[in-house]
């Protein structure tokens, strides 16, 4: 397959990932932050979850936000780096999310944390995640969006074209919100929904914020990317149109974090179903207080 249907080197992924693990208590306020965010959404599901996935679980981020709460009765850590998934506690494994290691219907929940933005067949997995839930489990999952790191991005790209005369693959490919919900649904989800929302975080520099990208564990794994040294002074001029064009008035910059939030089902007869066509008991222009029409007839003057 080519490097455009295999935009991600995922060796280069689980290395990266393993690489962060030994430091990364010391650069995962993300992964805290988001995995806070998606358990607050388990509030409002009054069920209880018996068997439940990490899927991603880096060094077990979700567990510890959800701890007592969230109706999970036992959690499993998954990720891909084995290094990650030892530092979770608890039940762990270490698998691929393109390649499932878990048998159909295994799951009441599965979770996934800023994980899945890196799989190459995103529809694949999640079909993959479906099969592996129980009728009517839950799927949750974050994971970073296009606008994600606008800034780093626009002032590489400026940089490249200014002191290399073109530009090397740096940018991933990411989910559209407005696709989010569809995917899901293409997958065979149930009740799919799809949000998005931003954080914003200040670092001293540009340096200081490609310093924790390596230690997240997020740094450049696109099959495409180059595999020589970057030329001399191309990040230094990137770090200098950083703080130009996003700096504060404290000397600062900023970096933009968008978080695509994921929200399905595992189809069941007990969930509430679409009313078939024609069934509605009344007449959509007596709500509205307007006079109805049939398809084929045109508004005119009276």
């Amino acid at each position: 397959m080519t490097d455009a249907n295999v935009p991600f080197d995922r060796a280069a992924v689980r290395r990266n990932r393993g690489r962060a693990a030994e430091a990364l208590d010391g650069h995962d306020f993300l992964f805290a932050e988001v995995a806070d965010r998606l358990a607050d959404r388990l509030d409002d599901v009054q069920r209880r979850f018996p068997l439940a996935l990490d899927l991603g679980c880096h060094a077990g981020s979700f567990g510890r936000a959800v701890g007592a709460r969230g109706g999970i009765e036992t959690l499993v850590h998954c990720d891909l780096a084995p290094e990650l998934a030892e530092r979770a506690p608890g039940l762990r494994v270490s698998g691929d999310e393109e390649r499932l290691p878990f048998k159909d219907g295994a799951f009441d929940l599965i979770a996934s944390t800023l994980s899945l933005h890196w799989v190459n067949d995103l529809p694949g997995a999640l079909i993959q995640i479906n099969r592996a839930l129980k009728p009517d489990g839950l799927f949750l999952a974050a994971l970073l969006g296009g606008e994600t790191l606008h800034e780093l991005r626009d002032c590489l790209t400026s940089a490249e074209i200014e002191i290399c005369d073109g530009l090397s693959p740096r940018i991933s490919p990411a989910v559209d919100l407005r696709d989010a919900a569809g995917l899901l649904q293409r997958a065979g989800f149930a009740l799919p929904v799809a949000d998005s929302d931003r954080i914003t975080v200040t670092y001293s520099d540009a340096f200081a914020l490609m310093r924790e990208l390596r230690g997240m564990g997020e740094t450049n794994a696109l099959s495409a990317r180059p595999r020589s040294f970057a030329r001399r002074g191309l990040f230094l001029r990137a770090a200098e149109l950083y703080q130009q064009r996003y700096g504060d008035s404290d000397g600062r910059i900023t970096a933009t974090f968008q978080v695509l939030y994921l929200h399905g089902w595992a189809p069941h007869e007990s969930q509430q179903q679409p009313l078939r066509p024609g069934s509605a008991g009344a007449r959509l222009s007596d709500a509205l207080s307007t006079e109805e029409r049939s398809a084929g007839e045109k508004a005119g003057p009276k």
